[in-house]
């Protein structure tokens, strides 16, 4: 979906001077919610009412078309039916408006009527220099400059720093109240419906330059603009703006409920997952999660350490903790010696001076123990973030907040640690009015409640700081063959030439063009040896009876030969180039490494072990092009079968940093073949500790 939509191009839809609504009536839920909500921000001089008959809407005069307002109108809100939707385009471009916010459903959703007329929307805007969110959605609102443009009710008053995309408008009024609970204020809300023309990519790109928001928080059914996505989030883990993503379709079953409801095709999840991690996009499963995330982000920032440190007045507290670190991957570092000390010097004699912290009961009598650990915490060298875990209030009390003391103790260390603190609450529970005023006046500006949740989001906030710091992979240079070459069908004697021109380690091998140049190899090799069929148009030689193991003796390797590429017969128009000799390799871990272009993300680097692991357990990481070697030995380090490259059940231990070179040398040379490169296949690479050989390679190319 190329088009220019720039940054500077939305600025004029997202920071309107003037609405119209347009199709506004009294029985329209959709109408009185979004004049409600214009007037409440102060938009009512602003907002201009357009009825086809001219009826009195809202206790206000109407105008029957936009050409009939005589002002400048920046957005025109349409909610008339889709049968006059092009017709107030045309209405609303004549009045010199420029933005549309399209409210009608039954286009991309509807089955193949509802994109034919989805596609002349598109077309019909584009044709009046029009930009279009929508359609089938519900609006927007921009918290920060009060500009609301939605049919959303009960937005909040107070801006904050979130702003919040969802594909689904039915899900955002949810999404919206859920964010004024947690305390993740909202600079932007914006429902995106099908994304005719204006995706969330577009959006993302236009946030990442906006003063008012720190994270972005996403609801997501499908990508439909990979590209612009890409290079938007690209440009946010720039600015240190984390993308926090909620993206629906990881199951069959919500695919299939994602494309009734949008038209929307999912895309394979697991791609989706690699992709995102390379872009340092945080993935999340819940509302809850996706919020709560964002929501540190934009007060946290980058975390300068992936270590958590807990200060906790409850040991439970702490045991619960640590559980849900295990689970999420959270960091616990054990303290430096220094900051045992420290710890030490604070805490009681029967305290134990350990990561979690549980500084005991000791702190109702002395609260001074709060800033004290957290100082001392906060200065450990692996340390990026601290929570402060202890009690919130947040119904009204008669009084003065009787724990006020810990509060206001917690805040002064707040005010003295090194890093980031985060104060958490044990259990979820709304942080009203009432748990703002206990904040301000411990001077606390953040908190969490929940202690899974802060667990959850302070460890994805640590993942995405390490993930986005530093330059992306750089491929090193490859010899590949001329783009003449790089066409038709390759047997396996080509793909082994083009892995070792770049560098490649293969088995050695023999092309024999008869008998006897078979047996000479195999004497040459030492038995036994391999007999493989050598044909372009016999990939799978396996299957056909193509490959022979372990021949030993002379007149077995000649039979050998003979059956193999006769075996060839069984493919109508299969050339043969003979057969390959090659020494028998003895027993040794394997792994799958292959490379396969993704129609929506482009080359996929994939890496699993073999036998059983592929085919039974699934067991496979993902990365896109290009993938450095660092990347290659955490897409290793990340198989649930991680353990057989240590050595497991006395198996000799893998050379993982060679073994990551030759991954990343795979990816270099796929990066260079570009895009006539169809899949690239070695299956087996065999490990042998440091002895790394690629014992079988398929290469397929596009058609030209």
């Amino acid at each position: 979906m190329p088009r220019t939509i720039t940054p500077e191009r939305l600025d004029s839809l997202f920071r309107p001077r003037s609405v119209a609504l347009v199709g506004a009536a009294n029985k329209s839920m959709f109408s009185q919610i979004a004049y409600r909500n214009l007037v409440e921000f102060g938009m009512a001089e602003q907002t201009y009412l357009v009825n086809r008959r001219g009826a009195e809407t809202h206790g206000r005069q109407t105008f029957t078309s936009c050409r009939d307002i005589g002002q400048p109108v920046d957005v025109a809100y349409l909610m008339v039916p889709q049968a006059g939707t092009l017709g107030a385009l045309s209405d609303a471009a004549a009045a010199g408006i420029r933005n549309a916010v399209i409210l009608s459903s039954g286009y991309g959703e509807a089955g193949e009527v509802g994109r034919r007329a989805e596609a002349e929307l598109v077309a019909h805007a584009e044709a009046l220099d029009m930009v279009l969110l929508g359609p089938n959605h519900l609006g927007f609102a921009n918290f920060a400059d009060r500009k609301p443009v939605v049919s959303v009710p009960g937005l909040p008053q107070r801006a904050g720093s979130v702003a919040l995309l969802s594909q689904s408008g039915a899900s955002s009024a949810a999404m919206l109240d859920f964010a004024k609970m947690s305390g993740s204020e909202l600079s932007y809300l914006v429902t995106l419906g099908n994304e005719a023309m204006i995706t969330a990519g577009h959006v993302l790109d236009y946030l990442v330059d906006d003063e008012a928001t720190r994270a972005v928080a996403i609801f997501m059914e499908t990508i439909r603009d990979p590209g612009t996505f890409r290079r938007a989030a690209r440009r946010a883990a720039a600015a240190g703006k984390a993308v926090v993503v909620l993206k629906a379709g990881s199951s069959e079953l919500s695919a299939r409920t994602a494309a009734a409801h949008t038209g929307a095709l999912v895309g394979d999840d697991r791609t989706i997952d690699a992709v995102f991690a390379d872009l340092g996009v945080i993935r999340v499963d819940s509302i809850e999660d996706m919020l709560i995330t964002a929501g540190a982000a934009a007060r946290l920032g980058r975390l300068a350490r992936p270590g958590v440190g807990v200060v906790s007045i409850s040991g439970g507290a702490c045991d619960i903790i640590a559980d849900r670190a295990e689970d999420h991957a959270m960091r616990l570092p054990e303290l430096a010696e220094r900051t045992r000390t420290a710890v030490a010097e604070a805490m009681p004699s029967y305290g134990t001076v350990q990561n979690p912290l549980d500084i005991t009961g000791a702190a109702i009598i002395d609260p001074g123990l709060w800033p004290k650990t957290i100082a001392a915490l906060s200065s450990d060298p692996s340390i990026g973030v601290v929570m402060a875990v202890s009690g919130l209030p947040w119904e009204r009390e008669e009084g003065p907040y009787r724990a006020q003391a810990y509060v206001n103790a917690i805040g002064a260390g707040i005010e003295q640690a090194a890093v980031p603190v985060v104060y958490v609450n044990q259990v979820m529970q709304p942080i009203t009015e009432y748990t703002r005023e206990v904040l301000a006046e411990g001077r606390i500006p953040f908190a969490i409640t929940g202690l899974r949740q802060a667990v959850s989001a302070l460890s994805k906030l640590a993942w995405w700081s390490q993930a986005t710091t530093g330059a992306g992979a750089e491929p090193s240079p490859v010899t590949v063959p001329p783009a003449g070459d790089r066409q038709g069908a390759w047997s396996e004697d080509a793909a082994r030439k083009l892995l070792s021109d770049a560098g490649i380690p293969v088995v050695p091998a023999a092309l024999a063009r008869s008998a006897d140049e078979a047996a000479r190899a195999a004497a040459e090799f030492g038995e036994p040896v391999a007999v493989k069929l050598v044909s372009p148009e016999v990939l799978h030689k396996s299957d056909i009876g193509g490959v022979r193991l372990g021949v030993a003796g002379e007149a077995a390797v000649r039979e050998a030969y003979e059956a193999v590429t006769s075996a060839a017969k069984s493919v109508p128009g299969a050339r043969v180039e003979g057969a390959l000799v090659s020494p028998m390799r003895g027993n040794a871990l394997e792994l799958l490494v292959g490379v396969v272009a993704d129609p929506q993300w482009g080359p996929m680097l994939a890496v699993a072990l073999g036998g059983i692991f592929v085919e039974v357990l699934k067991d496979s990481a993902l990365a896109p092009l290009p993938v450095s070697a660092g990347r290659a030995e955490e897409m290793l380090r990340g198989l649930r079968g991680a353990a057989l490259l240590d050595g497991a059940r006395g198996t000799k231990p893998a050379d993982v940093p060679a073994l990551a070179q030759v991954i990343a040398r795979v990816s270099d040379l796929a990066h260079a073949l570009g895009a006539d490169l169809e899949s690239l296949e070695i299956n087996p690479l065999r490990v042998d500790g440091s002895v790394i050989e690629a014992l079988d390679a398929v290469v397929t190319w596009k058609e030209k």
